[in-house]
C-alpha cells in the first residue's frame, strides 16, 4: 500500500465451500446480514494516560479494528475521523528510510515536531491508540538500507520510543519481501525487539492472491517460524491479484484460509491457533486493479474475523472511505458511490 503491487492470479474454485462455511456460521440473516455490537472490546480500550502505552489485550480477545491512515494524503485529522465515526484505533503509515539507516515519514517528516507527532497526541487526547507501520509500497526499505539486524532493531525501537507505541506493523512489499537478505534481516530486528519489549504487538503484512500469501511472504513465514520468532497477527493483503467482477468477500476469505494452512504448517500448529495470529487489510472501494470490495464483502470478511478470533482487521484507508468526484485523487476517495466514512462506520459497528 498505496499503489498497484501484484500481478493477476487464479482464484480456486474450494473458496466457494470455505466462504459458505464461514457465512453459515457467523450470521442468522443470510451472507450479509446485521453485524453484531455487543461491548466494547479491550483490543480498542482508550489508553488511561495520554503518551504512555497502553495494556495489551490477549491476541485471542477481540480483534484490533484498526484502518491505515495515510497522513501525507492530508484529509480530516485522525481526531476528526474518531468524532464522527467512533474509531478508536488506527494504523499510521508509514515510516521508511531517509537513504541511510535513519527512519523518516514517506512524506519526509521526522520523527520529532511534525504534523505525525501532532496528530498521534490528538488520537490519544481523544482517547484512542496507534499503530505505526514500516514499509508499504513506496519510499526506501529501512529493511534494505540497514546492514544489520542490530541497527534495524535500533531504528524500530526508536520510532517506538518515540511515540510509546503498544504496537508496530511491518508492511513489507516489494523488493524488500522479495530479497532473502533483507527477510532474514527483519525476522532477526523483530526477535530483538521482541526480547527488549515482550508486551508489544506485532504486525507482519504482506501481499496475497486468492491462494494466500505470495511467495516472498510464505518465505518469510517459513523462515520466521524455523527462527522461533512470534508474530501476534500476519496479516495478508487480498487485493490488487484480480480485476473487475472479482468476488471480493470469496476471494479475501479462501486467501485468508490459504494464510491459516501455511501458518499451520510452518508453526506446526493447530488451525485454531494459527487463526488466533492472523489478520485481514483489505482495501475499501475501488483497488488498483480495479476489484471492487463493496461494503457487503467488508461484512463478509469482518464476520470471518470475529468467527475464527482473528487478532486483526485494517483496511487502506480511511483517506479513501468517501465518495468520488472526477478527478479526485484515488488516495482520498473510494471510487465508488457511498457516504462518507461507510466503510470506517461498518468496522466500528463489528468491534461494539
Amino acid at each position: 500500500m498505496p499503489g498497484g503491487r501484484r500481478t493477476a492470479w487464479v482464484p480456486i474454485a474450494s473458496a466457494v465451500a470455505v466462504l459458505a462455511g464461514v457465512v453459515a456460521a457467523c450470521s442468522t440473516q443470510g451472507t450479509r446480514g446485521t453485524p453484531a455490537t455487543t461491548g466494547t472490546p479491550a483490543a480498542q480500550a482508550a489508553p488511561t494516560t495520554q503518551g504512555t502505552r497502553a495494556q495489551q489485550p490477549a491476541p485471542a480477545s477481540r480483534p484490533w479494528i484498526e484502518p491505515y491512515d495515510y497522513l501525507a494524503a492530508g484529509g480530516p485529522s485522525p481526531a476528526e475521523v474518531m468524532k464522527a465515526t467512533g474509531i478508536r484505533r488506527f494504523t499510521l503509515a508509514f515510516v521508511v528510510s531517509d537513504g541511510a539507516c535513519a527512519p523518516v515519514w514517506d512524506n519526509g517528516d521526522p520523527l520529532d515536531g511534525a504534523s505525525e507527532e501532532a496528530a498521534i497526541r490528538g488520537i490519544r487526547s481523544a482517547g484512542g491508540e496507534v499503530t505505526v507501520s514500516f514499509g508499504g509500497n513506496g519510499g526506501t526499505k529501512l529493511g534494505l538500507t540497514c546492514d544489520s539486524p542490530e541497527a534495524l532493531a535500533g531504528v524500530y525501537q526508536q520510532v517506538i520510543s518515540a511515540y510509546r507505541l503498544p504496537a508496530i506493523d511491518v508492511d513489507i512489499e516489494d523488493i524488500e519481501i522479495g530479497s532473502a537478505a533483507a527477510r532474514q534481516r527483519i525476522i532477526r530486528a523483530l526477535a530483538i525487539v521482541r526480547q527488549r519489549d515482550p508486551g508489544l504487538m506485532i504486525s507482519a503484512t504482506i501481499a496475497a492472491d486468492s491462494n494466500g500469501p505470495e511467495p516472498g511472504g510464505q518465505a518469510l513465514i517459513t523462515e520466521a517460524a524455523a527462527a522461533g520468532l512470534r508474530i501476534d497477527a500476519w496479516t495478508v493483503m487480498p487485493f490488487d491479484f484480480a480485476g473487475p467482477g472479482t468476488d471480493m468477500a470469496q476471494a479475501s476469505v479462501q486467501a485468508a484460509e490459504g494464510l491459516k494452512n501455511d501458518l499451520m504448517s510452518a508453526y506446526h500448529e493447530s488451525a485454531s491457533a494459527a487463526y488466533r495470529t492472523m489478520g485481514i487489510s483489505s482495501m475499501n472501494g475501488v483497488t488498483d486493479t480495479g476489484e471492487l470490495v463493496s461494503a457487503a464483502d467488508f461484512q463478509v470478511m469482518l464476520r470471518y474475523v470475529l468467527a475464527h478470533h482473528l487478532a486483526r482487521f485494517a483496511f487502506w484507508s480511511v483517506n479513501r472511505d468517501m465518495p468520488c468526484t472526477a478527478g479526485s485523487n484515488s488516495n482520498t476517495c473510494s471510487g465508488i458511490t457511498q457516504k462518507p466514512y461507510a466503510y470506517t462506520k461498518i468496522s466500528v459497528s463489528y468491534s461494539g
